[in-house]
């Protein structure tokens, strides 16, 4: 994902006409691994200061890796979100999990995000690797506004026993408790090198992926059981007129039976996910939507190579 040659920036500070001192710029890549469900995402948008990454109490919420670029004037971070760490079960999670173990391999600095109910080590094979690489690993252990210290104690002891040479870093990723320690020591040990993004970009992705991951993080919310991992969402249609932007979303399934729950009783249920992703899209487009939701069958997309290329699954 980036270039592994280390070129030095230097920023000059001024006052006036006179140079007082040359600095460094600094920039790397921060990825956040971890389990599902411990608050990687939570964390991501804390950190950016603003909604990058869905955040949901379901597992499996983030699908793709996703860049959260933050840009200051002597350094860059750019965060990578990661799905969480599982066992795949079909192709879609297969794809994941190869999302997720690429942080491994090009991280400047390496987020292990746990929280206080993991109480045993997971992932032994992928902790064994962390164990044998060179990058800073800051162990981050979540949810401690919910903890016994007796209990937050015992899991400090485990991991610093996994992972010796981690840096272990109690947190709440919710309350931003310890999150401004957290970043003094991303940035002490980014690497010298010229920013990899421009100062206005916050994301690698596409506006058009926003789109589908607000209508997804709606789907999330109002729907249970099977559903919201049975959906993929993608904008079909996309036109900017002066004062309206018109976009037309696709949502599909895998079942008949699933699609009649997404548009629910006399389309009640569609109605309400569109007008919520609706405010939200508009929100980030700083601008008014016109949305248009669809539903269609495609069975069995979740193992199927060509719709998982087709929806961004590389």
């Amino acid at each position: 994902m980036k270039n592994k040659m280390k070129k030095r920036k230097f920023l000059p500070i001024f006052t006036g006409n006179f140079y007082l001192s040359f600095m460094e710029y600094q920039a790397g890549f921060v990825n956040i691994i971890g389990s599902p469900n411990v608050g990687k995402s939570t964390l991501l948008n804390a950190l950016m200061g603003q909604h990058v990454s869905i955040a949901n109490a379901k597992a499996q919420t983030t699908r793709h890796r996703i860049l959260g670029i933050l840009t200051e004037e002597k350094y860059q971070i750019v965060f990578s979100d990661t799905p969480g760490l599982l066992k795949a079960n079909y192709k879609l999670q297969e794809k994941m999990m190869q999302a997720a173990l690429s942080a491994l391999s090009d991280a400047d600095v390496l987020l292990w995000v746990t929280d206080i109910y993991e109480k045993e080590l997971p992932h032994l094979e992928t902790l064994e690797k962390v164990k044998q690489s060179e990058t800073p690993v800051l162990v981050l252990i979540n949810k401690i506004d919910q903890a016994e210290q007796e209990v937050l104690e015992r899991i400090v002891e485990m991991w610093h026993e996994a992972l010796p040479n981690a840096e272990i870093l109690p947190i709440s990723a919710l309350h931003k408790a310890n999150l401004e320690l957290l970043h003094k020591r991303i940035v002490e040990l980014l690497p010298e090198h010229p920013a990899y993004y421009e100062a206005e970009e916050i994301s690698d992705r596409p506006t058009r992926f926003f789109i589908t991951e607000i209508v997804r993080e709606k789907i999330l919310k109002l729907y249970e059981k099977e559903i919201p991992y049975c959906t993929e969402v993608i904008v079909e249609d996309y036109k900017e007129k002066e004062n309206i932007t018109h976009i037309k979303c696709v949502i599909y399934v895998v079942r008949e039976s699933q699609r009649g729950i997404i548009i629910g009783h006399q389309g009640k249920k569609i109605t309400e996910l569109g007008t919520k992703a609706r405010k939200d899209i508009e929100n980030f487009l700083q601008k008014r939507v016109y949305l248009e939701l669809f539903v269609k069958v495609k069975d069995n997309w979740r193992e199927n190579e060509q719709n998982l290329k087709e929806f961004g699954y590389q």
